[in-house]
């Protein structure tokens, strides 16, 4: 269900995401991925979607592209520095003027939590959420579920069950990614044990309440030596704008890579057979070194692929088609 008020087909939180909804999702990427290009280009033939893009983006917005391209559909790029944005438009009056020209489905990216659901409400039109400021990234959720679940080869239906048994250690600048927090109100529903790491400045305590399922340990080398998935995230300068007034001014970056970084020697003494993982964009050298980003463990090529995937999935879904 998209949520009571929303089009059906929108995907604006996982909240809104039965464990059902999941598993048809993942369900119809599998079956689109089975059927002949020509086939699946004949999907959403004569279809609209509109890419609203106030934040840059390249693996998100592409993957969203290439996938409503495979199935036929006509995109239109807008982005908040080639259009009416810069000049002032509300989002609301930008999802109109779309709605208006044709647009049948909206998938935005905007750098304030909420946006999705404000732009929904005002146009009626389905909404898949690209991620909304510090709130949400249900998309990458869910091809992050998938590769676990592809890369571990958990077989059986997608059930609240699946990741029964499996630690997923989610490290670095938790408080400020909405991937972590997308993750770790998902796979604890589907049975995971979610163990979050940093330092208090970007892991407060209230971070627990995300869900349950969910743990708190600063020592990344105790966390390591219990994961199955290792899921590492940057530091987001972007949205550390005042800084110096809530402390993250001072981060010693040299203290943090000695504590945090996923090296090569670190992985093989505490989790020389954990899954690799991170949403990108990575900053090699910083929270992952580069012999364990492109090592064997790594599934970071596999989550792009996995998210062109179940992005196709979600645009036939928002859209109503059936696959």
């Amino acid at each position: 269900m998209a949520g009571p008020g929303y089009a059906a087909g929108s995907l604006l939180t996982v909240e809104h995401l039965s464990i059902a909804d999941v598993a048809e999702i993942l369900a119809m990427t599998t079956r689109l991925e089975q059927m002949e290009a020509a086939e699946r280009a004949r999907l959403l033939t004569r279809r609209t979607i509109a890419l609203l893009f106030y934040e840059s983006s390249t693996r998100t917005r592409t993957s969203f592209e290439l996938a409503a391209k495979s199935l036929g559909a006509t995109t239109t790029l807008v982005s908040d520095k080639s259009s009416s944005i810069e000049k002032g438009e509300s989002l609301k009056d930008t999802g109109l003027t779309l709605r208006a020209l044709g647009a049948e489905a909206i998938v935005l990216r905007h750098p304030s939590s909420g946006a999705p659901f404000l732009l929904a409400k005002a146009t009626g039109l389905p909404v898949l959420n690209a991620g909304d400021g510090m709130h949400q990234h249900p998309s990458q959720a869910l091809l992050d579920l998938r590769t676990v679940v592809s890369r571990m080869k958990l077989t059986g239906p997608v059930g609240a069950r699946i990741l029964d048994g499996v630690t997923v250690v989610i490290t670095g600048d938790i408080l400020h990614s909405r991937v972590a927090r997308s993750n770790a109100m998902l796979l604890p529903r589907l049975g995971a044990r979610v163990i979050l790491c940093g330092p208090e400045t970007f892991l407060p305590e209230d971070a627990l309440g995300l869900g349950e399922g969910i743990e708190i340990e600063r020592d990344f080398n105790r966390a390591l030596r219990q994961a199955d998935v290792a899921m590492m995230l940057r530091i987001q300068k972007e949205r550390l704008a005042g800084g110096e007034k809530d402390g993250h001014h001072g981060l010693d970056l040299a203290e943090y890579c000695e504590r945090y970084q996923l090296s090569g020697e670190r992985l093989a003494a505490f989790a020389p057979k954990a899954l690799v993982m991170h949403p990108g964009p990575m900053i090699r050298g910083l929270e992952i070194a580069d012999d364990v980003a492109d090592g064997p463990q790594s599934a970071i090529e596999e989550q792009v692929r996995h998210g062109l995937a179940v992005r196709a999935a979600l645009l036939v879904r928002a859209l109503g088609v059936t696959a």
